[in-house]
């Protein structure tokens, strides 16, 4: 079943502003939303980062239908495991009824070393990342929970607010070996981009929802939409690990003066007013065996992408 949803960028908007787009997302007719859960954004021109949990809470009072996931939530450091897995309980419930992604991830160091913790290198953080699914797989079943692990400990533990079924715990991976992993330990696969590593995932069990980002800028002209994706989301032309790496907004803009726009240009953004642009990317991302695929419109003119995909993107997909 092919879903197409839309992206809740708290990087760039306000909580209040998140909760109106994700209202006139269900009025389009996306079929689920996701919203970002970061402590900083990359560089100071998106200008927010609230508290995504909170604003979910204005999300479930203000939609009715639309299903809805957070891609994604480390829950090795800035949050312990035990409490993870009381907030996605709560929110899961919030949105009775509804299919709620609980998307997890091994992080980036830009939002997890606020409490001064050291930044362990990335298979250090997968082997915390699969402690942390077991510890809240465990409060997950409304029983006490003692854990003395490795990197974690929850003594006399119980969760009484529960959603009535345990929500698909979606692992982000980025390469073989956290696919391998994604797989033994995950109910879903989250990715940015299609990543050919969802083959791996696939061949070593992998099962449940796979969910895909897109990135745009909708806008009248491909040159406005390089101009303000290069102003406010310039750190996708970032290469290799420096996004995992880099610890502040400083460390972005410092490095983000390397990217061009030629080289967003050249990227993999959509920029621009064509529809078909978006239905061939999205057809690219179902092709490569993702179910769920939804799009991140960049910039303050959240309409533009509306209207384009209420008129003609999301009919191309019914």
């Amino acid at each position: 079943m092919t879903e197409i949803g839309y992206t809740l960028s708290s990087e760039e908007h306000s909580p209040t502003d998140l909760v109106d787009h994700a209202k006139r997302a269900e009025e389009v007719g996306f079929d689920f939303l996701s919203i970002s859960d970061h402590y900083h954004p990359w560089i100071d021109a998106q200008g927010n980062a609230p508290f995504a949990w909170t604003a979910l809470g204005g999300v479930a009072e203000g939609t009715d239908d639309i299903d809805v996931g957070v891609g994604v939530t480390p829950p090795i450091l800035r949050y312990h495991p035990a409490l993870y897995a009381q907030m996605a309980a709560t929110t899961a419930a919030m949105f009775d009824g509804r299919q709620f992604f609980a998307g997890v991830g091994t992080g980036e160091n830009l939002n997890e070393h606020i409490y001064g913790d050291r930044w362990p290198e990335h298979e250090v953080r997968l082997e915390m990342l699969e402690e942390a699914v077991d510890v809240v797989r465990k409060l997950w079943t409304g029983e006490q929970v003692s854990h003395r692990g490795k990197h974690y400990t929850v003594e006399n533990a119980q969760l009484y607010t529960l959603p009535d079924e345990q929500p698909p715990i979606c692992v982000s991976a980025y390469g073989e070996h956290a696919a391998r992993a994604a797989a033994d330990i995950g109910d879903g696969f989250w990715s940015v981009g299609p990543q050919d590593v969802i083959e791996t995932w696939e061949e070593h069990g992998g099962e449940g929802p796979r969910l895909c980002q897109l990135h745009a800028c909708v806008a009248d002209t491909d040159e406005e939409g390089v101009s303000t994706a290069h102003e406010k989301w310039r750190n996708s032309g970032l290469p290799g690990e420096l996004s995992a790496i880099l610890p502040t907004p400083t460390h972005f803009e410092q490095a983000t003066q390397m990217v061009s726009e030629e080289d967003i240009a050249e990227g993999s953004i959509m920029t621009g007013p064509d529809a078909q642009q978006h239905i061939d990317s999205i057809q690219q991302a179902l092709d490569a065996g993702y179910d769920h695929v939804y799009i991140h419109q960049i910039g303050d003119d959240q309409e533009a992408a509306f209207d384009l995909y209420e008129e003609e993107v999301l009919p191309s997909f019914s």
